[in-house]
């Protein structure tokens, strides 16, 4: 005897198609995890041909623009502590009513810094943004008239107050997000 299937309504065919495209998209995502570099040498190569885009079209600077504020918002939790020692501090003075000095050597207990987004989460929303305005600079209702110069300045300023105070707090609770000026412990070779 033939085992044959029921025929699939339209809405259960989508579905099955839908959940198999997106495990094929997860394994590829999952494929390229380990290649940090090349992961964003393409991304970086991507975002270069959106500008070059934008360059030569002579529009959709608030495409550009929008994705410009997306990038640094992504930039800045990437930067961030998960646990925020500020909101820390706060709390703590909160429970226990005192003015909160600071800690002793003793007193303090290691806590590794854990970002609040995560390398490979900030790759993948950064790419996807990127391809999300690359699309939108192809559709004319998109090109809304601006003076581009003004945008510009705007984005930068906005970027140094914004990077300014991000340093002054990382200096002030003593993080470091990055690995290259930390100490590094290895085995000892010596006997």
């Amino acid at each position: 005897m033939d085992n044959v299937e029921p025929e699939q309504t339209p809405f259960a065919a989508v579905t099955a198609q839908t959940s198999k495209i997106q495990r094929q998209y997860q394994a590829l995502l999952d494929k390229s995890t380990p290649f940090v570099l090349y992961r964003w040498v393409g991304t970086g190569a991507f975002l270069g041909v959106f500008f070059l885009r934008i360059l030569f079209a002579q529009g959709w600077y608030i495409v550009a623009y929008a994705l410009g504020i997306y990038l640094l918002n992504l930039f800045l939790a990437f930067l961030q502590p998960k646990f925020d020692p500020s909101n820390d501090m706060l709390d703590n003075e909160m429970e226990d009513g005192s003015a909160g000095g600071l800690p002793t050597k003793q007193d303090e207990e290691f806590r590794p810094f854990i970002r609040r987004l995560p390398e490979f989460k900030f790759w993948h929303e950064a790419t996807r943004a990127i391809a999300i305005a690359f699309t939108c600079s192809w559709f004319e209702i998109f090109n809304v008239p601006v003076f581009w110069p003004v945008l510009v300045m705007y984005w930068i300023i906005l970027f140094v107050l914004t990077m300014r105070k991000q340093i002054q707090h990382m200096i002030k609770y003593r993080y470091v997000p990055f690995s290259f000026g930390k100490a590094r412990y290895g085995k000892s070779s010596t006997s």
